[in-house]
């Protein structure tokens, strides 16, 4: 699985609206944000499926990550982040993003399957959008 490193700064709003950006070196222009640190690493997540299912719909080369050495050598906006911003480094990894269905066998408590079968009409749809939400 490929890693990437992401740079999330700390916003102070105006207006009292605080959050959170983040960037990809390895990916320009691809940029992202949230409200609190949690909803701006899930942004995180999902913007960077989403950037590299785009390259590659385009037939576009998907970069390799680099490591922070490598960063700092040879990412044109380093000397500017450097100096004026405080920011953490988070990996992010660079998840599939399929929607192509595969089996698997799971065991669930006999209590919790009665209380499955009374809600939804169809168990591997309901646990896939349940895990769905719950992940992202």
């Amino acid at each position: 699985m490929q890693v990437y490193i992401a740079f999330f700064e700390y916003v102070n709003g105006k207006n009292g609206k605080d959050g959170y950006s983040v960037v990809f070196p390895d990916f320009p222009g691809l940029v992202t944000a949230g409200d609190t640190y949690e909803e701006a690493y899930r942004m995180a997540h999902e913007g960077l499926a989403a950037h590299v299912k785009f390259l590659e719909r385009k037939n576009c080369a998907i970069p390799e990550p680099r490591t922070m050495d490598q960063i700092e050598n040879t990412w044109e906006d380093w000397d500017e982040w450097k100096k004026d911003n405080d920011f953490i480094t988070v990996p992010i990894n660079k998840l599939p993003v399929s929607t192509k269905a595969k089996r698997i066998n799971i065991f669930i408590k006999e209590g919790l399957l009665a209380k499955l079968d009374m809600v939804a009409k169809n168990r591997s749809e309901y646990i896939s959008q349940v895990l769905e939400q719950s992940l992202m």
